[in-house]
């Protein structure tokens, strides 16, 4: 079991080419495990986690609904937005500048077996992140992310998750609004989800800009701790 994590933070970078980047991280690690398989050996198997922060960008998971992007191609030119049918769970999102986007190439067998257990951390290390700023926060029964609110007619999703896992690899992850421009969240149905607002971490705590880098160390330091990794 390796359980160590070896984490990149990619700056400013452009979504596709993230996107194949995380594909080449999760082939390598499949094929080192069907390697293993087929020859009987025991090559630990590399984790990853990428920091990374897209240009204006939409994006529709797999089981997604294309009715939700409420623009056409031309409208999104104009905006300076891309749009992306992708391979991971989950319906529409929204990437770009002020989100903390967090993507975990993991082989869950270096840690537990359970997709289910994966995604409740995932959401515990932004609910914990949050408690540090003071922020409540918590979890909306069948609706993945973490939320704001629930229960009351002001629930607001602050993060997003969607993944995607293949003989116990994953890919994709957590979109966590600190200073994102909500503007560009009013051109979407935000994860197929009618009448939800969404919210960033600057406009919760009342301020201009959160620095987004003491956020991710917040982040690691929760991702450390839940599952018992080092980076």
């Amino acid at each position: 079991m390796n359980k160590k994590i070896q984490l990149q933070d990619l700056g400013t970078k452009d979504y596709k080419s993230t996107w194949e980047y995380q594909e080449e991280l999760f082939k390598g690690i499949v094929d080192l495990k069907i390697q293993n398989r087929r020859e009987e050996t025991q090559i630990p198997t590399p984790n990853y986690l990428l920091f990374v922060e897209h240009p204006h960008v939409y994006t529709l998971g797999k089981s997604g609904d294309l009715e939700n992007l409420l623009l056409s191609e031309k409208q999104l030119e104009a905006k300076g937005a891309t749009f992306y049918k992708i391979n991971r769970g989950g319906d529409i999102t929204y990437h770009g500048p002020g989100q903390i986007v967090g993507y975990p190439i993991l082989d869950l067998e270096n840690f537990f077996t359970d997709i289910h257990k994966y995604l409740r951390f995932l959401e515990e290390a932004i609910i914990l992140t949050l408690a540090e700023y003071g922020v409540a926060s918590g979890r909306s029964d069948g609706e993945t992310g973490v939320w704001l609110g629930v229960g009351t007619p002001f629930a607001r999703k602050i993060c997003a998750m969607g993944v995607r896992a293949s003989r116990w690899v994953t890919m994709h992850g957590f979109a966590l609004n600190v200073n994102a421009d909500l503007g560009y969240f009013d051109n979407i149905i935000p994860c197929g989800i009618r009448g939800k607002a969404v919210t960033t971490l600057n406009v919760e705590l009342g301020v201009e800009k959160v620095d987004e880098a003491e956020v991710k160390s917040k982040i690691l330091k929760h991702f450390t701790d839940l599952f018992e990794a080092e980076f």
